[in-house]
């Protein structure tokens, strides 16, 4: 048995375990560090306050319940209770704990179990809370992830817009070029020495960027400046205008320690300004009117010349429609401009009726054309306007004259002709030479009295006269009578045209026409040879057509052959008579009656006219 001495001694040292145990479960359960237990089923048997503070549970609903309830990802949980049940220590293994107010708590787990033998009787595992940490890593990795974006913004900003940037770091006298002013100076490498970027600079401006450098220095403060000088390409040897811009950062001792900014090739914008004021002195300078409007017929410019044909200044006109110097009945012909400019087409030589300030009306010529941006994309539009009024007049005054001149002559040419044919006619009189020579003088008679019906229906048209008188006729017979006034001599004249066809036109005027027609066609075919007028039937209408074997029209004339006056000048045609006015005529005649004369040639193998006319069907 055991003495009363060591009955009593164990009773004591057992109170006193009892407290020092009692003691440690207070200070494991008030610890700060989260504490809890769970069996081999999974369940929580114990936790401590700081555990259920951290997820915001009573004792009553975290004790008992599944720990993986209580765990965001489930598959981390089965791991860890696994390893448990294995005997292997949980060593700062990161986890997901939900909390009761619905919040997630990024937690770092360790933990062992508490085995008797080979009997699992539970885990200890310490929860340590690391929320901040990860939330503040996310915020990192956030901001990392929006930094690394608006720096690849800048770069395609900069890259975009042309901007090369640089870095200079003072105190060791060496420059930090991005690719693109890298590729600016042309140097080989991004890290330059000071000299080395300064060698770039043109001779004559080292001086002036020098004075910058100094002037920064002396002055000893942070600031911003910005220069434009020329730097010399040495593989092109050529020279470019830059822009610098940049901050200066300075030290406590007011010594410059750092420099960064950015340099831009403006040599094109150098160019182009140069340009600018070159075509700007150029458009003040001229004689002609020069007016810039939008596609709605609002006018952004207005030059003095504009100024002293119509009278308004720039400050008046500027931001008004166009409309305010067009006549109100004319105003269609704005929409026809504006409409011909969107389509991107140009307007030569445009005659037209324009109102000054004092409400004087002038003959200009109109010279249109679309402005077009970078893109091609029409953004404007640019007006020329030449004062033609003394040029009409003076075309009025000509017509009125050789109108007067054409029926002055007609008179007496109509007599001479009169006595051409009656000394013909009485050949057993005047005797056979005479009878011969009257012929002639027929001949060259009746061509002066085309050549004054030619003039005469000039003037009708320049001065919008030229009436139509239309009715019904054979086509055969104009045909007939038009050869028959020709003076044939060693041409062979080949005509074919279907009786039956007639046409619905100015008979006389016609006349003029084919008359013209076959007339060149005899006079360009200076060797003889065929000259064949034929008809042919299309559908609804006839082509007609005059078809010589001469010398042809080379291509670069064909397109003006028909404005008036205009001759083709070489030395085949050195010999040939003429004003140049028939083709205009035929032209102008066939457009009244809404056709039209084209014209195929080949230089040395003749020319072939032709226009298509309407059958015309008796009702």
């Amino acid at each position: 048995m055991s003495s009363p001495q060591t009955i009593e001694q164990l009773a004591t040292e057992n109170y006193a375990l009892k407290h020092r145990i009692s003691e440690l479960s207070e200070f494991i359960d008030r610890a700060s560090l989260a504490l809890h237990w769970v069996d081999r089923e999974g369940f929580i048997i114990w936790a401590n306050q700081a555990e259920l503070d951290l997820l915001g549970y009573k004792e009553e609903e975290y004790i008992g319940a599944r720990i993986a309830d209580f765990h965001a990802n489930k598959e981390t949980i089965a791991n860890i209770l696994q390893k448990l049940l294995n005997n292997e220590r949980i060593e700062d293994c990161q986890a997901t704990l939900k909390c009761k107010n619905g919040e997630l708590k990024h937690v770092v787990i360790n933990s062992s179990a508490l085995m008797k033998g080979d009997e699992f009787i539970h885990s200890m595992c310490f929860t340590k809370d690391i929320t901040e940490a990860v939330l503040a890593e996310k915020r990192k990795d956030q901001l990392t992830v929006i930094l690394q974006e608006k720096e690849e913004r800048l770069r395609l900003a900069l890259v975009s817009t042309g901007l090369g940037t640089w870095d200079w770091n003072s105190e060791k006298e060496v420059v930090h070029l991005s690719d693109l002013a890298q590729k600016m100076l042309e140097l080989p490498h991004p890290l330059q020495s000071k000299q080395t970027v300064i060698e770039r600079i043109h001779p004559e401006d080292i001086h002036t960027v020098y004075q910058q450098i100094n002037r920064m220095s002396e002055n000893g403060i942070d600031g911003h400046f910005d220069f434009t000088c020329r730097i010399i390409k040495p593989t092109t040897d050529s020279v470019a205008f830059v822009k610098i811009t940049g901050l200066a950062y300075f030290s406590g001792t007011r010594q410059s320690r750092r420099i960064i900014g950015a340099i831009m090739d403006i040599t094109d914008q150098k160019k182009a300004t140069e340009k600018s004021a070159e075509l700007a002195a150029i458009v003040n300078s001229s004689y002609d009117a020069i007016i810039g409007k939008t596609l709605e017929g609002i006018i952004t410019s207005w030059n003095d010349a504009a100024y002293s044909l119509f009278g308004y200044t720039s400050e008046e006109m500027i931001g008004q429609s166009i409309l305010k110097l067009i006549p109100r009945e004319r105003h269609s012909e704005e929409d026809y401009i504006l409409g011909r400019m969107r389509q991107g087409h140009s307007i030569k030589h445009f005659e037209t009726v324009r109102q000054t300030k004092s409400g004087k009306l002038i003959d200009l010529s109109l010279t249109i054309s679309p402005i077009k941006n970078d893109l091609g994309e029409i953004i404007g539009v640019s007006k020329i306007a030449r004062d033609i009024t003394e040029k009409k007049q003076e075309e009025q005054r000509k017509n009125v004259f050789i109108s007067m001149a054409s029926h002055e002559l007609k008179t007496p040419l109509t007599t001479v002709m009169i006595g051409a044919q009656m000394i013909q006619q009485h050949a057993n009189i005047f005797g056979q030479k005479s009878a011969q020579l009257g012929a002639k003088i027929e001949a060259q008679v009746k061509k002066m009295m085309l050549m004054i019906e030619d003039f005469l229906s000039i003037a009708e048209v320049e001065e919008g006269k030229l009436q139509l008188n239309k009715s019904a006729f054979q086509l055969e017979r104009l045909m007939i009578d038009c050869v028959g006034d020709l003076p044939i001599g060693k041409h062979t004249i080949e005509m074919y045209c279907d009786p039956t066809i007639n046409i619905f036109a100015d008979r006389t005027k016609m006349d003029q026409v084919i008359g013209n027609l076959l007339s060149n066609a005899i006079k360009y075919s200076p060797n003889g040879g065929k000259v064949m007028i034929n008809v042919k039937t299309q559908a609804q209408n006839v082509r007609i057509y005059v078809r010589d074997e001469g010398i042809g029209i080379e291509k670069k004339h064909q397109k003006n052959i028909f404005k008036s006056f205009y001759r083709v000048d070489n030395l085949n045609t050195s010999n040939i008579s003429g004003f140049g006015i028939g083709l205009y005529l035929v032209a102008e005649i066939l457009r009244r009656h809404g056709s039209e004369i084209h014209v195929e040639s080949v230089k040395g193998k003749g020319s072939t006219f032709y226009f298509d006319f309407p059958i015309h069907t008796a009702c």
